[in-house]
């Protein structure tokens, strides 16, 4: 069998990367990271927002290549689906697809706004309206889903969602932002998970810096 791998870029900046590499460590894959060098020009497209890019994440598995996050989520579910990266019950599973839906092509004011940098931190940070409103639903999303489902992830068990949902995570710390008890438990719980711990190291040892994301804008 071919070897599988998972082409990424900056794991300090590169949200969407975050995203696909966690969702194959959750799905228990075994594969080889490529690493695309943040001043790779699509790369840093990518991260700054200035277009979307193909390039991260990238799964190839078994000469099949997927490379958008949410399909890259779905092909993990029906290749592992031990791992139940979507819930079993069908209306659950519907659930999670719309709010991983909603993270993929929405709260574009909150990506704007408070890039991801996990090895930054600004104190008081002073967030916008519109990413405010857009923090404001992500809340709601995750308050809702803990009372309904029980935590202690969004969907009982962790799921494809808090995946998804992993870089606001780092976001939020980055920026200082406050959550209510439930959901910084719920947070920090994501912060903590193995993965996110291994994820978080290799962030902390990258020397590259984007220096437009090492400024408080």
């Amino acid at each position: 069998m071919a070897t599988t791998t998972l082409t990424i870029s900056s794991k300090n900046y590169s949200s969407w990367s975050l995203r696909g590499w966690l969702m194959a460590k959750l799905a228990g894959l075994e594969f080889e990271e490529v690493l695309v060098a943040p001043d790779d020009a699509n790369a840093r497209a990518e991260i700054l927002l200035l277009s979307p890019s193909i390039l991260v994440p990238c799964l190839t598995y078994d000469g099949i290549r997927v490379w958008d996050t949410l399909a890259i989520g779905e092909f993990l579910n029906e290749n592992a689906p031990e791992a139940q990266l979507l819930p079993k019950d069908r209306a659950l599973r519907a659930h999670c697809r719309a709010i991983c839906g909603e993270m993929h092509s929405g709260f574009i004011s909150l990506r704007h706004a408070l890039p991801m940098n996990i090895k930054a931190h600004f104190p008081n940070f002073k967030v916008w309206s519109k990413a405010k409103a857009d923090i404001e639903r992500i809340t709601t999303i995750w308050r809702e889903c803990l009372d309904s489902f029980g935590g202690p992830f969004l969907f009982g068990e962790i799921s494809l969602a808090d995946a998804m949902y992993a870089p606001v995570v780092s976001r939020l710390r980055t920026y200082d932002v406050t959550l209510e008890p439930k959901l910084q438990r719920y947070a920090d719980r994501i912060w903590d998970l193995p993965p996110m711990r291994e994820w978080r190291e290799a962030a902390e040892a990258e020397k590259e810096e984007i220096e437009e994301l090492e400024v408080e804008f």
